[in-house]
């Protein structure tokens, strides 16, 4: 790794970047910064939690010129929440120079962002689809563009976008920059860079520095109907001071939470059908500490930058190991501690060892926690904060009060009582949730090109999964 300053970066750059925190760049910023700045075209491997942002970010600022008057620069991403925290990124480090980035996606009043593109941003990020609206209403013209950047391709190309981003690349200057980022390399993420870039060089974050040795990963083989009662357990146990809880779909993220919060928990839950108000508010509450536990489907939890999480609990396993790595890498990070949990039934093993095999290295197997376990761990907690008062010279307002019931009873049986009173007793409420059955495998067809669900498309020679509009709802 180097420090930043000794990239050649315009001053006002450095300073940005100083007064971000970083100092030193990570392995995709160190191999990707002094390329791209040349203006030539790259494409980054690389996952959530290693620095792309900036990797990009950072040339696109330093290329992009104040006064201009029109878009110089576009970022393709694939949700809402990544569209903005990839632009507050940018305005941190373009604020010195007066370099402006403006979000544009769906679910924002489109009145509004016409009315913020009239103030002439230099940098847009945007979701496709909405990028198209304005498009046909002519209120974002691309013709000024020099940089465009896809961040998270792959997960776009998942989602069905792959007509959307063809046609806004048409729209762009032939004479322009591109950079791709993506976690994996699929063919038709390869292709559309063949199609679309200029001789692109390849950086790649090696497997051993994606995956996180400050990260201790488990895993708990339950049956589907003792996975609620498990995951309750591991929240009393493991106390976590800030944890996301993972299902695979919609109605498992609503279900869940609604549960939760019936056992006692203070819990949210977030998902793609959420109005973005709402999205934001349950956002603020879990960054300012207000809830806990935050339940959350793999789309709309893409993006989240949210610093301080210490446990992720895949309730469901996730429908591919590349989610595997996204969820897990928002724990561990900054060289803090993190723990992954991931409850396997056993029709879903064979998934668990394809994770294995992506992140070379097995992952540990534990036993479920009992009830027992669950309430000797209250009980050592609730012994562990009245020390904590005693400690805290706390108590002292309260001797009175004990002294004249220790002349009532004997000092062991008010401690007993106190023990009792504040433990909290594990809730076995039974509560319903509905299955969901194990992720769907790739079944191969006579050919061996891929699931039979792959529609061909001609324009690139390949197959590219086209999500139906509800499989898209439900995530």
């Amino acid at each position: 790794m180097v420090a930043f300053y000794e990239l050649e970066l315009e001053p006002t750059t450095i300073q940005a970047v100083n007064n971000m925190g970083f100092e030193e760049t990570t392995p995709i910023q160190e191999q990707t910064i002094p390329y791209a700045l040349q203006g030539k075209d790259l494409i980054g491997q690389a996952q959530t939690g290693t620095g792309k942002t900036a990797a990009y970010g950072i040339p696109l600022v330093e290329r992009s010129q104040t006064g201009h008057k029109q878009i110089q620069g576009l970022v393709l991403v694939p949700t809402r929440e990544l569209a903005m925290q990839v632009a507050e990124e940018l305005n941190k480090i373009g604020e010195n120079k007066g370099i402006r980035s403006l979000p544009v996606y769906g679910g924002q009043d489109i009145n509004r962002q016409i009315k913020a593109l009239k103030q002439n941003p230099d940098i847009i990020v945007a979701t496709p689809g909405r990028l198209m609206d304005h498009m046909r209403r002519k209120t974002i013209r691309l013709n000024s563009i020099n940089v465009v950047v896809l961040d998270e391709a792959d997960e776009m190309l998942n989602m069905g976008f792959i007509d959307d981003i063809r046609t806004i690349l048409q729209e762009t200057p032939g004479e322009r920059q591109t950079m791709l980022f993506s976690a994996t390399m699929p063919k038709p993420v390869q292709l559309l860079a063949q199609r679309f870039m200029n001789k692109p060089r390849l950086f790649s974050v090696k497997a051993k520095e994606i995956t996180v040795p400050t990260i201790e990963q488990h895993y708990m083989e339950v049956i589907e109907k003792q996975k609620f009662d498990v995951l309750c357990r591991l929240l009393d146990i493991q106390s976590p001071e800030s944890a996301i809880v993972f299902g695979r779909t919609k109605r498992r993220v609503d279900e869940l939470s609604e549960a939760l919060n019936k056992r006692g928990y203070g819990v949210e839950g977030i998902h793609g059908d959420l109005t973005q108000n709402k999205r934001i508010s349950v956002l603020n509450k879990f960054k300012n500490g207000l809830i806990e536990v935050l339940v959350a489907t793999d789309v709309a939890a893409r993006g989240l930058d949210i610093s301080g999480i210490t446990h992720i609990y895949n309730f469901d396993i996730p429908q591919d190991p590349e989610s595997y790595i996204h969820r897990i890498g928002r724990t561990g990070r900054a060289g803090n501690k993190g723990l992954a949990v991931t409850l396997v039934t056993p029709r879903e093993m064979v998934h668990l060892r394809e994770i294995e095999s992506m992140i070379r290295r097995k992952i540990q197997r534990k036993s479920p926690p009992t009830v027992t376990e669950a309430i000797a761990e209250q009980q050592r907690l609730t012994i562990e904060k009245l020390l904590q008062v005693i400690e805290q010279g706390q108590e002292q307002i309260y001797r009175v009060m004990a002294e004249e019931l220790l002349t009532e009873y004997d000092s062991a049986t008010l401690v007993a009582a106190a023990l009792k009173m504040l433990t909290k007793k594990p809730d076995q409420t039974q509560m319903k949730l509905t299955e969901e059955p194990p992720p769907l495998k790739a079944r191969k067809n006579k050919r061996g090109t891929g699931n039979r669900s792959v529609k061909s498309n001609k324009r690139f020679g390949t197959g590219i999964r086209h999500p139906s509009r509800e499989k898209l709802k439900n995530r």
